[in-house]
């Protein structure tokens, strides 16, 4: 363990590493500009790099790429640590990562280009286009205590998936990782709880998975799920096209997002980011290969430039640099919280948080306090699985957007980073 000065943000040990500035130069993503002239400490910032560094040298995580702007300037951007330690790569601050569930937000945003169009409204059943989807059953768990968990009554769902289901996680489908009821167990038996096999095109997946009982009643209760992969073949058949060249059409390009999709070209191998090999980290996509299923809630590779690009449409009301994605009242209503009283959120784990709700696509802070990290009301946010992480503020008029390779070290890391991003905001 390294020893620093907490007061300073300076190392008092003998070791100190210096990966910052070994990667080639890359161009900003974004318009530069100092800290402080965005009103932030650029001696406060400094204890970002300490505690990252710190974590690298003690083997938490491999590297980071780590960017912040504020009031539509970047004021912070670098990479930290090694891309591929095994091959002896340094990160860059061009370095592509597996984003997983941070594909959900830009699925989201996709869903809401054809609500725009009016090719869709959210109040629709979902079975109007995927009729695969009708007649859905839920499993109800036998609310005995004493009896067998993994006992369940099957009984029809009383009202159909709607759209706005999908986008705001109420439709009873799930993930087969969070809690035993009866559904999950059956999302497990089925194969299809294995988020790094892509092997099953989408529209397979989806018909596998409609035969299998819903974890709740639709628009009755949060969780997370299988809801968003379901939306990215919503898009397919309403757009009548597959989801990669939707997105890349719709947002990657007219963004300029170049090294967002769902895998890597050969020609991008060599800055593919690798979590540390003989830590316990467990075994991720392979992205050096076009999947079979274009998983619309976890499927995206990234980098932080990409996604500071895409953060910025939505903090600019859903224009970035004269390109138009989305209306600002369509922003606006995807940032609100979706989730009224009549939504149970209860349940293993409700991942916004306390303080927080759920729009479409995003958790959404409905209050300055509650939660147990800083931020303020409005605020919106989400993370991947294997380590990367944004926020955007827009009372700060701030951003965030912080990448790694290490699942089981990404949750100490992101709250340390939100203490560290807030504590330097001067002005």
């Amino acid at each position: 363990m390294l020893h620093r000065d907490i007061r300073s943000g300076f190392w008092t040990g003998a070791l100190v590493l210096l990966f910052l500035g070994s990667a080639p130069a890359i161009s900003a993503p974004m318009p530069e500009t100092t800290p402080e002239h965005v009103g932030l400490s650029s001696q406060k910032l400094q204890r970002i790099d300490v505690v990252f560094e710190e974590g690298i040298a003690d083997e938490h995580i491999p590297g980071a790429v780590i960017a912040i702007a504020r009031h539509g300037k970047l004021a912070y951007f670098k990479s930290f640590g090694m891309q591929n330690a095994a091959a002896n790569l340094p990160m860059r601050t061009d370095s592509i990562f597996r984003i997983y569930s941070m594909t959900k937000p830009i699925v989201s945003v996709g869903t809401m280009i054809l609500h725009e169009a009016a090719e869709l409204y959210l109040s629709e059943p979902v079975e109007k286009y995927l009729p695969e989807l009708a007649n859905m059953m839920v499993a109800k768990p036998d609310e005995n205590p004493q009896t067998d968990t993994s006992r369940s009554e099957i009984i029809p769902a009383s009202q159909p998936i709607k759209i706005h289901d999908l986008l705001r996680h109420t439709s009873g489908f799930t993930y087969g990782f969070f809690g035993q009821s009866p559904a999950k167990q059956n999302l497990k038996q089925s194969g299809l709880a294995n988020i790094t096999s892509l092997d099953t095109p989408l529209d397979q997946f989806v018909t596998r998975l409609s035969i299998l009982p819903l974890a709740y009643q639709p628009g009755t209760h949060w969780e997370y799920g299988r809801s968003t992969d379901v939306l990215g073949y919503l898009i397919e058949v309403i757009a009548g096209e597959n989801l990669n060249s939707f997105l890349k059409e719709g947002i990657f390009e007219p963004l300029g997002m170049l090294d967002t999709g769902f895998w890597v070209p050969k020609k991008d191998w060599s800055r593919i980011a690798e979590p540390l090999e003989n830590t316990g980290e467990p075994q991720l996509i392979d992205v050096m290969k076009q999947p079979e299923m274009l998983a619309g809630g976890h499927g995206l590779v990234s980098t932080a430039g990409d996604y500071l690009r895409f953060c910025q449409m939505m903090l600019n009301g859903g224009v970035l640099e004269g390109v138009r994605i989305l209306g600002p009242k369509t922003v606006e209503y995807m940032t609100a919280n979706h989730l009224d009283e009549t939504i149970s959120r209860a349940g293993p784990y409700y991942l916004p948080g306390p303080g927080y709700g759920f729009g479409l696509g995003f958790g959404v802070r409905e209050a300055n306090g509650l939660s147990a990290w800083p931020g303020s009301a409005g605020e919106y946010f989400w993370g991947g699985y294997a380590g990367t992480y944004f926020w955007v503020d827009p009372t700060e008029e701030l951003i965030v957007v912080s990448m790694t390779q290490s699942v089981t070290h990404r949750g100490h890391y992101r709250m340390l980073l939100r203490n560290l991003v807030y504590q330097a905001i001067i002005n």
